[in-house]
């Protein structure tokens, strides 16, 4: 059985820095496509951060310079570092697992995220 466990979200000031956690279990999180989302109240749910098997890593324009995604393959986890936050980084963050190859996708729960200003 497959679970992304995200934590790590919490009440923020503006300008603040959290970090979120994603442990994986029932998946090799280096060889799949690890990704951050996010959904606001009222809007779609959006990439935020990603990181695929080879270590490239893409960025939403909004987080660049800001948000860092990165992994231990020790513990089997997915971090995403952010900093510098803004009250419209306010969201649920959630964790996915993608691999084309063995066309699987998963999600986590959500973690959220508030940052007030």
């Amino acid at each position: 059985q497959v679970q992304l466990v995200e934590s790590g979200g919490t009440l923020v000031q503006a300008g603040g820095s959290l970090r979120l956690s994603c442990a994986a279990s029932g998946i090799i999180v280096s060889i799949y496509t690890m990704g951050w989302y996010r959904q606001a109240p009222g809007k779609q749910r959006d990439l935020v951060a990603a990181i695929t098997d080879s270590g490239s890593t893409n960025y939403a324009d909004s987080v660049k310079g800001r948000f860092t995604i990165f992994r231990d393959n020790a513990k089997n986890t997915v971090y995403l570092q952010m900093n510098s936050l803004k009250p419209e980084d306010t969201a649920v963050y959630s964790c996915n697992a993608r691999h084309i190859l063995f066309n699987k996708n998963y999600w986590g729960q959500g973690t959220q995220v508030t940052v007030s200003s």
